[in-house]
């Protein structure tokens, strides 16, 4: 189930995530190790360390902190769910890059998707579940 994805023009790895209700569309090449999150930073986009460090363990896992630079596209949304997104959308391309980086990146769960999202609203009810208010008159 090893999916490939490159840039058909200048070969670079791609990778979708999702979670929640965010999307991330992250883009993987060969340089330093410069992280960048919509055009800004990663410490500049994600200012809580947490955050941070949800993105790079999946660099540290396969050890290529120094060797890659990372471009990620996030919209949707909070803070928690873009990381999320931006984790699971580096892993798979993380993948695309090299494909001996699945095992490590799979036996550490970063290539599980986390499938918790918001219920929808069903026709008749208040929400996703509660009903109408039971009148005794």
């Amino acid at each position: 189930m090893k999916m490939v994805k490159k840039d058909k023009i200048n070969g670079d790895s791609l990778g979708t995530g999702r979670r929640k209700t965010a999307v991330a569309r992250v883009r993987v090449r060969p340089g330093t190790g410069k992280i960048s999150v919509n055009g800004r930073p990663l410490e500049e986009f994600f200012p809580t360390v947490q955050h941070q460090n949800q993105v790079t363990q999946t660099l540290s896992a396969v050890g290529a902190s120094s060797s890659v630079d990372v471009s990620a596209r996030v919209s949707g949304g909070g803070l928690t769910g873009q990381a999320g997104a931006v984790r699971l959308a580096l892993a798979r391309a993380m993948v695309s890059h090299n494909e001996e980086n699945f095992q490590p990146l799979r036996d550490e769960d970063f290539l599980t998707r986390d499938s918790r999202m918001k219920e929808r609203k069903k026709y008749g009810l208040h929400g996703a579940r509660r009903g109408t208010q039971f009148s005794k008159r």
